[in-house]
C-alpha cells in the first residue's frame, strides 16, 4: 500500500493536470517527487527551497492572484515555524489554502523534535475557520484532498501521516463522525490513524467507538447521538487538544471526558515510531488499560 504522502503526490499531479487553477507550493520537502508536475506545469508548482515563512507568502499571494494554493512541507515547519504567516497572510487576508503536512507527531523519529508536530492542531485551534482533516489511510487523503482543492476559497489543513489504518473509512469533505461500533458503558472517539488500534483496544469493552478523519469543525451533535455522558478522546496529536469541544458539545448534559494522545513531555531518545506509540500510551494494550480505567472510576 502506498502511504499517504505517496498519494498526496500522485493525486496532486492529476489535479494539476485537471484544474489551471491549482498551484503547489513546496519548500523541498517532497520536491523530487513532484519533479514531472513542475516540469508539466512549471508556472505553478514552486519551490521556494527551505524557507517556510516564505512558502506560507507564496501560498496566500497565489490565493490573492485567483489560484487554488496547495502548500507542502512537514507539520513542523507548515504550521509552527511560519505561525504568524498562517495567521496573517491566509486568516487576515481572509484568503483560502491547502495546507498539507507530512511527518505528524513523530513519523520520523531520528529527524529528533525539530521534525515532530504533535501541538500542530492545537496552534490552529487559536485561529478562526480552519477545517481539520486527519485521515487514516491514503484511500481517506486522497478524497479529502480532492474536496478540500475543491473547496472554493475554505482554509483546509490536512494532516497526513505514515500511520495509516488497515482499510479506509467512508469519509466526506465536509466532516461528521461516523459510527463503528456500538456500545452501553461509554463514547470512544479515533482519530484517524488511532482508529485500529482503538478497535483493538476496545475488544472486550462495552463501549461505542466514533470515527472522526474531520476534528474541525468538531461533531459535536454526533457525540450527544451516541448517548453516552462518559466521553474519551484518542487523538495522534497533542493530548486533550479536543477536549474543550467535547465539553462544549455535552455542556447541558453532567458528562466525563478524557483526553488521550501524545503528551507534552520531550522524549530525548527518539527510538522508533511504535515505540514512540508505546510511550505515548497510544498502542492497543495500554489504550485498553486507560479507558477501562476511566470508564471504571
Amino acid at each position: 500500500m502506498d502511504t499517504m504522502r505517496d498519494r498526496f503526490i500522485s493525486t496532486t499531479g492529476r489535479l494539476l493536470d485537471e484544474d489551471p487553477k491549482v498551484a503547489v507550493v513546496l519548500a523541498d520537502i517532497s520536491s523530487d517527487g513532484f519533479a514531472p508536475a513542475r516540469r508539466e506545469h512549471p508556472d505553478r508548482v514552486v519551490n521556494v527551497g527551505i524557507r517556510e515563512q516564505l512558502l506560507v507568502g507564496v501560498g496566500a499571494g497565489m490565493a490573492l492572484a485567483g489560484l487554488r494554493p496547495v502548500v507542502h512541507t512537514f507539520a513542523s515547519f507548515l504550521v509552527e515555524r511560519p505561525f504568524e504567516q498562517v495567521k496573517l497572510d491566509f486568516g487576515h487576508q481572509g484568503v483560502g489554502g491547502v495546507l498539507v503536512s507530512a511527518g505528524a507527531s513523530y513519523d520520523w523519529p531520528a529527524g529528533g523534535f525539530t521534525h515532530m508536530a504533535p501541538g500542530d492542531v492545537a496552534l490552529l485551534d487559536t485561529l478562526d475557520g480552519w477545517t481539520v482533516h486527519v485521515p487514516g489511510h491514503p484511500d481517506e487523503a486522497e478524497t479529502l484532498l480532492r474536496h478540500a482543492v475543491a473547496a472554493g476559497d475554505d482554509r483546509v489543513y490536512l494532516r497526513l501521516s505514515l500511520q495509516s489504518n488497515r482499510r479506509a473509512r467512508p469519509v466526506r469533505g465536509e466532516g461528521g463522525f461516523h459510527v463503528v461500533r456500538e456500545g452501553r458503558r461509554g463514547t470512544v472517539v479515533a482519530v484517524g490513524p488511532m482508529l485500529d488500534n482503538v478497535l483493538a483496544a476496545a475488544e472486550g469493552l462495552d463501549v461505542t467507538v466514533l470515527y472522526a478523519a474531520t476534528v474541525r469543525p468538531f461533531d459535536g451533535t454526533a457525540l450527544r447521538n451516541a448517548g453516552h455522558t462518559d466521553v474519551v478522546l484518542v487523538e495522534p496529536y497533542l493530548a486533550g487538544t479536543s477536549t474543550a469541544a467535547a465539553n462544549d458539545a455535552l455542556a447541558e448534559l453532567p458528562h466525563r471526558v478524557l483526553g488521550l494522545g501524545v503528551a507534552r513531555r520531550e522524549l530525548r531518545r527518539y527510538g522508533a515510531l511504535d515505540e514512540h506509540l508505546a510511550a505515548q500510551g497510544l498502542d492497543a494494550a495500554s489504550l485498553h488499560r486507560r479507558i477501562d480505567s476511566f470508564l471504571t472510576g
